[in-house]
């Protein structure tokens, strides 16, 4: 009996590790040229097709090009391994603290009613707003689906962008983005530059309107659990929140000095 429940338990491992084998071999396979990029567009959208994205959103995809001005610019992010003053200086904190406290001001009936909802003060929300975009000024021309689907094609970060090449075409199929949508090189859309899977499960409307995109920053750093009345410096309540929103570090502790200067 021993025998015969140890065969029978190898023989259920070796199915299990021919169908991971067979899933293994039936995924789109990765590249880093655009010499295999139609070959893979071929096979994610067969995947897609049997998730059940629509015939003319697949079309749409396959329709997308390789970004090598994507690829670029996902190569040559230097500005994340600078200091902080270095990096505050190269991407402008003293204006985004000054255009922060004149909007803060202007806009003030919106932040009030965007922290009521979601406790989040308007100091971190214009930081994000201008360290993003400028303000919405520099929202990006590039085409986000193609930018996505060359991301999730490209070796180094398939598993993430993959990810967010089905929240994109599942926008498309609800309407949400077209394929024709443009925004950052990495794909972010908006004011506040949302990728396609946090428009899905955050985004509160529209996020080329400024007041959209700042509730959906406030809805997402709510759901990463931002408390309201809590302090967002590193080490504090609120500060994981922000490292939710960016990896870099440089870029969260600007986040969080720019805010801080901007509520003063």
């Amino acid at each position: 009996m021993i025998k015969g429940r140890q065969f029978r338990m190898v023989a259920v491992a070796a199915f299990a590790a021919l169908g991971c084998m067979a899933t293994t071999a039936s995924a789109a396979q990765c590249g880093s040229t655009a010499a295999g990029f139609d070959a893979w567009k071929r096979q994610f959208a067969e995947e897609a097709r049997a998730r059940g994205i629509s015939a003319s959103t697949i079309a749409a995809f396959m329709a997308t090009n390789y970004s090598t001005g994507t690829i670029a610019a996902d190569r040559g992010q230097r500005s994340f391994r600078l200091s902080l003053e270095q990096f505050l200086a190269k991407r402008g904190g003293p204006a985004i603290i000054s255009r922060g406290r004149a909007l803060k001001q202007s806009n003030a009936a919106l932040f009030a009613s965007i922290e009521q909802r979601y406790g989040v003060p308007p100091g971190p929300l214009l930081a994000i707003w201008g360290m993003e975009t400028g303000f919405g000024n520099s929202r990006g021309d590039q085409n986000t689906l193609s930018a996505v689907a060359t991301l999730a094609y490209d070796c180094r970060r398939t598993a993430f962008f993959t990810e967010q090449l089905y929240a994109n075409l599942t926008l498309i199929d609800r309407g949400i983005l077209s394929a024709s949508t443009r925004g950052a090189m990495h794909g972010e859309v908006g004011h506040t530059q949302f990728l396609p899977k946090n428009i899905l499960n955050y985004g509160t409307g529209n996020l080329d309107n400024a007041a959209n995109a700042l509730a959906s920053t406030a809805n997402f750093l709510k759901a990463h659990g931002w408390r309201a009345g809590g302090g967002y410096q590193p080490g504090e309540t609120n500060f994981g929140a922000i490292q939710a929103w960016n990896a870099a570090s440089v870029y969260q502790r600007a986040i969080a000095l720019i805010g801080e200067q901007i509520e003063r």
